[in-house]
């Protein structure tokens, strides 16, 4: 039944359901580790290896982290064009998830053309996706982009420190916490995965050293649009500024 859940939901939210399961498991496992960077994540890049990378690779940095980039076109490259294809490495279980999430998409175009018609289709599903899709991205990136958040290299990454440190408590609105399902919570989702997002609420509440965690008011995620990089040396994110400081 919940593999069944899982295709349904991710057939109407454009993502395949066990390839989108295996990257995510890998994120929990790699969060917050430098050595370990890029699935499943937002690309980061330390401010020392932006400082000698080639300039084609800063443009392209510079563009992908740009928030109208990230949050306007991002959604849009991610549910309609990323999630149509595997993850590499991905194995037949994911590569089949991706085939059938297609298929099925592919049905409901068909369906719409011959019913409601395509253009109404678009218009309708379109606007909905873009619009959700602008709120989930903004999500995962508040989740772990924030001040000063936590990076270590794979000899003194600890995945206690990366779930408390490098993973926000978003306290939103009761109201907005609740059509998030609890994720703003994600200390807690990084701490033991299982735990379902009605109860991380609870789970919060009863143990008091996921309380120490300072939280993330909706007014102070704001800051994190301006962050482009890790600081190894300082061991904070940072924005564009640091540049002009000397390592």
């Amino acid at each position: 039944m919940t593999t069944l859940l899982g295709y349904l939901s991710g057939i109407l939210t454009f993502t395949p359901f066990w390839d989108w399961g295996r990257s995510h498991a890998k994120h929990h496992g790699t969060v917050g580790n430098l050595d370990r960077r890029g699935t499943g994540d937002v690309w980061m890049m330390t401010l020392e290896e932006y400082r000698v990378a080639p300039v084609w690779k800063k443009l392209l940095y510079r563009f992908y982290r740009n928030p109208l980039v990230m949050f306007l076109l991002g959604p849009i490259f991610i549910f309609l064009i990323l999630n149509r294809f595997p993850t590499p490495g991905s194995g037949k279980k994911e590569k089949f998830s991706v085939f059938i999430t297609d298929g099925a998409i592919l049905i409901i175009l068909l369906f719409a053309h011959y019913t409601i018609g395509l253009r109404t289709y678009v218009l309708i599903q379109l606007p909905t996706i873009w619009i959700a899709g602008i709120l989930g991205v903004w999500l995962f990136y508040v989740q772990h982009n924030f001040i000063p958040g936590y990076w270590a290299r794979e000899e003194e990454w600890d995945r206690i420190r990366a779930s408390l440190e490098g993973s926000s408590y978003y306290k939103l609105p009761k109201i907005l916490q609740w059509f998030t399902g609890n994720i703003g919570i994600h200390h807690v989702h990084h701490i033991r995965p299982s735990i379902p997002n009605y109860a991380l609420q609870s789970c919060y509440d009863s143990i008091p050293e996921l309380q120490q965690v300072t939280p993330l008011t909706l007014r102070e995620s704001l800051n994190s649009l301006k962050l482009r990089f890790w600081y190894e040396q300082q061991k904070k994110m940072v924005g564009l500024e640091a540049l002009k400081q000397k390592l």
